[in-house]
C-alpha cells in the first residue's frame, strides 16, 4: 500500500506537467502517478499533426519518470475515499496521499451503435493502428467535422489516401467558425480530394468481409445511402472523466470546479486539465478547456500549488490546428453562436475573426496569422465596447507595429 506526498490520477500531459511543477518547488517529496494507459505520458497533439508530417514518434515522450515519480501504468483508479486520503484501483491496490490531483482527462464519445474496429482517435495506440492501416489500405471514412476529424481527414489525404468525411453540421468546424468560413472549408477539402458529406449523420457502422459499411441518414432522407471503407476513424469529442469527483462529492458544474489555487471543494484535492472548470477573470466566466496549452500550464500550476506555492490561475489558454497548408491559433471563446466580425487580409486565407458578446471581444481566431496570441489576450481583457470598425487591423498588424 504505497503512500505518497503527492498522488496524481491521470497519465497525460496535465499529469506530467504537474510532476514538473511539483519538482520546481519540492525536489524531494514522493510522487505517485496512476495512468490508465500502459504508456508513460506523451504529447498528444502530434498524433493528428506532426507525426503525419515527419516528426519522429520517439520525440513525443515526456519526462515524468525522470523526475523521480513512481508510475503505476495500465491501472485505473476506481474509488476515491477523501476521508481516508486514499484511492483504490481496479486490482484493489490502495494508494494513500497527502495531496491529490485529479487529471483524469476524458473518454472519446462513441457512436450510439458501436462497432468493433472503429478507431476513436485519442491515444498513441490509436495513432499506431491508423498509421499501419494507412500503409496497407486505401479508403478511409472519417466521422466528425470538428477538431480531430478535420485534422485526421487532412493527414490521411496528404498521405495519398481516399478520404470521405461525414458530419451533421453544414460546414467543417461549424461549431467554431462563422458559416462562410466553414462552407469555404468544405470546398477547400473537396479541392484536396476529400469527399465531404456535410449535413449527414451516421446511423450505424457494419463490419463486412474485412471492410466497413457506414450507413447514413440526413434531414432530407431516411436510411439508405452507404459508404464503403477499409477503415473508420471517429472524432466525436470527449466526455470528461468525472466519476471519481462525483463519488467524492466534489463540486461539479461543466467540470470539476476549482479555485485560483486549483483546489476543489476539498482543499487537499486539486484538479487540472480537461476535467477542471476554472474562473477566468478576462472573460468573467468559468471555462473548461481540452487543449494542450491549458493542459501544460494548468498542470504545472497545479503541481506548484500542491507543493505549497501561492499561485493564481488566471491564464487564458489558446489552441491551434493545421488543415493542409492552412493553420490557425485561437484564444478565448471561439463559438460560432456569438456575433462574429471578420477582418480578412485575403478572404479565408489570412485574417482574424473576432467573437463578440455585448460589445466585448470574447474570442479571436487567428487564421494564418501568427505571434498575435498575447495581443489577442489583451484585447479580450479590454472592457470595450467595440464596433466592427474599431477592430479593423487590430490584430493583423505585425507585433512591432501593434
Amino acid at each position: 500500500m504505497p503512500e505518497y506526498k503527492y498522488l496524481i490520477i491521470g497519465g497525460g500531459m496535465t499529469a506530467d506537467a504537474a510532476v514538473q511543477g511539483i519538482r520546481q518547488v519540492d525536489p524531494e517529496g514522493s510522487i505517485g502517478l496512476i495512468g490508465q494507459e500502459s504508456k508513460p505520458p506523451y504529447n498528444r497533439p502530434p498524433l493528428s499533426k506532426g507525426l503525419w508530417k515527419g516528426q519522429r514518434l520517439e520525440n513525443i515522450w515526456r519526462k515524468a519518470a525522470a523526475q523521480d515519480a513512481t508510475l503505476h501504468l495500465g491501472r485505473t483508479a476506481v474509488h476515491l475515499y477523501p476521508a481516508n486520503h486514499c484511492v483504490t484501483d481496479e486490482q484493489k491496490s490502495v494508494y494513500y496521499y497527502k495531496k491529490l490531483l485529479l487529471a483524469t482527462g476524458g473518454t472519446p464519445r462513441r457512436l450510439s451503435a458501436d462497432t468493433p474496429g472503429v478507431i476513436y482517435f485519442r491515444t498513441v495506440e490509436d495513432y499506431s493502428q491508423l498509421r499501419l492501416l494507412a500503409e496497407q489500405r486505401q479508403r478511409f471514412a472519417v466521422i466528425g467535422g470538428g477538431f480531430i476529424g478535420s485534422e485526421i481527414a487532412a493527414a490521411l489525404a496528404m498521405a495519398g489516401k481516399q478520404v470521405v468525411m461525414v458530419f451533421p453540421e453544414q460546414g467543417i468546424g461549424a461549431r467554431m467558425f462563422p458559416s462562410d468560413l466553414a462552407l469555404f472549408l468544405n470546398k477547400f477539402y473537396r479541392d484536396k480530394g476529400v469527399e465531404v458529406r456535410n449535413a449527414e449523420q451516421v446511423a450505424s457502422v457494419e463490419g463486412r468481409d474485412g471492410q466497413f459499411v457506414v450507413h447514413l441518414k440526413s434531414s432530407q432522407s431516411a436510411l439508405g445511402q452507404t459508404i464503403l471503407a477499409d477503415a473508420v476513424v471517429a472524432g466525436l469529442g470527449i466526455r470528461p472523466n468525472l466519476e471519481l469527483a462525483q463519488e467524492a462529492g466534489l463540486d461539479i458544474a461543466n467540470g470539476i470546479r476549482v479555485d485560483g489555487l486549483l483546489r476543489t471543494s476539498r482543499p487537499n484535492i486539486y484538479a487540472a486539465g480537461d476535467v477542471a472548470e476554472f474562473f477566468n477573470p478576462a472573460l468573467g466566466d468559468y471555462l473548461r478547456v481540452e487543449h494542450e496549452d491549458n493542459a501544460n500550464t494548468m498542470g504545472e500550476m497545479a503541481g506548484r500549488s500542491m507543493a505549497g506555492e501561492p499561485v493564481f490561475y488566471d491564464h487564458l489558454p489558446f489552441f491551434y490546428s493545421d488543415l493542409f497548408e492552412l493553420g490557425y491559433e485561437a484564444v478565448g471563446r471561439v463559438d460560432s453562436r456569438l456575433e462574429t466580425v471578420a477582418d480578412w487580409k485575403e478572404p479565408f486565407r489570412e485574417g482574424v475573426v473576432y467573437y463578440l458578446r455585448d460589445g466585448r471581444v470574447r474570442g479571436a481566431l487567428l487564421w494564418n496569422v501568427w505571434e498575435r496570441v498575447e495581443a489577442a489576450r489583451q484585447l479580450i481583457a479590454e472592457a470595450g465596447p467595440f464596433r466592427a470598425m474599431d477592430l479593423k487591423g487590430r490584430l493583423l498588424e505585425s507585433p512591432q507595429h501593434a
